[in-house]
């Protein structure tokens, strides 16, 4: 099932790409941190300034997408976004992300004492997961889902029907 597929996908993942547009056409693609994704909507932190804020202010359309790994499935997701940089959802959102941080930076330190411990060459730098000072949430209202299978075969979903 699809929405179990992007639930499963999502779980263990902290970043999602998002793409935006201004209404002149210039495209902007970056990575942003997924809080959650719950109620056909995904959280996502941003920095308050920079091409997706600016693009998003203009044209508040977005499309999200990434890939399960292990069967070479994408998935895209577009919908409108709303800028929530204040007030109560906002602020029960950082007290999710505070936690979330909390979680992520353990479970970077564990998995940075286990290479270290397996004499692995490979050292993270920074253990810590750091938020800017000052960001907002964009909240993706999901629209169409689209699913994009390895062969380049397309299924398009309501939503409403999968999530």
């Amino acid at each position: 099932m699809v929405v179990d597929s992007i639930r499963q996908i999502l779980k263990n993942r902290e970043f999602v790409n998002i793409a935006t547009c201004d209404f002149a056409g210039h495209p902007n693609a970056a990575a942003k941190f997924l809080l959650k994704f719950e109620d056909h909507c995904f959280y996502l932190i941003d920095h308050s300034f920079g091409r997706t804020m600016s693009n998003l202010k203009i044209n508040p359309k977005a499309s999200l997408s990434f890939v399960n790994l292990e069967t070479l499935t994408g998935y895209q997701v577009n919908g409108d976004v709303e800028i929530i940089p204040e007030g109560p959802e906002f602020e029960k959102i950082t007290s999710e992300l505070r936690k979330k941080q909390v979680t992520l930076s353990v479970d970077r330190i564990i998995a940075g004492i286990s290479k270290g411990s397996r004499k692995s060459k490979k050292f993270q730098k920074r253990y810590e997961v750091e938020m800017p000072e000052k960001f907002v949430v964009l909240k993706v209202k999901a629209e169409e889902v689209i699913e994009v299978g390895p062969c380049g075969r397309i299924k398009r979903y309501n939503p409403k029907d999968i999530l």
